[in-house]
């Protein structure tokens, strides 16, 4: 949350009714924060942030994970990032299945919902470790990315 800029201050407010700043970080599988972009207002549509920040023009140009590819038992794989559905599906970006789902689908999403609980445990050891991230921000939106 932060104090409803004075210029725009209806851009600011989010799906839930109140005054945010947008923060997209990439995890690894570590729960390290690897990339971060903050600044956009609470209104825009995460895919949106994502679609225009740097780190989606260095994945789309195949520089962010240069050839890195994991074996998994026998087969050699691409490294992906793991995204929610509001994302769009890249050969590089893996969300889960929506609408009428099969047992196999279903599956899937419970598997892929595991693996992103990493970023679900890394945000919450951020916010235990600066708390005030927990209440709303009374710096400036020009200030706040540059504290983030």
């Amino acid at each position: 949350p932060i104090l409803g800029p004075e210029h725009q201050g209806s851009q600011y407010i989010n799906q839930k009714g109140y005054f945010s700043m947008v923060l997209q970080a990439l995890v690894d599988h570590k729960g390290r924060f690897t990339n971060i972009s903050v600044g956009w207002p609470g209104k825009v549509h995460d895919a949106r942030v994502f679609k225009n920040s740097g780190l989606f023009r260095r994945l789309q140009q195949g520089v962010y994970f240069p050839d890195r590819k994991i074996t998994v038992g026998d087969v050699e794989m691409p490294t992906v990032i793991l995204g929610d559905p509001a994302y769009p599906l890249m050969p590089w970006l893996m969300k889960p299945y929506t609408g009428a789902l099969d047992t196999e689908k279903e599956l899937f999403n419970y598997r892929l919902s595991k693996c992103r609980m990493v970023v679900e445990c890394a945000f919450g050891r951020l916010k235990g470790r600066w708390r005030s991230l927990l209440t709303r921000s009374d710096l400036s939106p020009k200030n706040i990315p540059i504290v983030i």
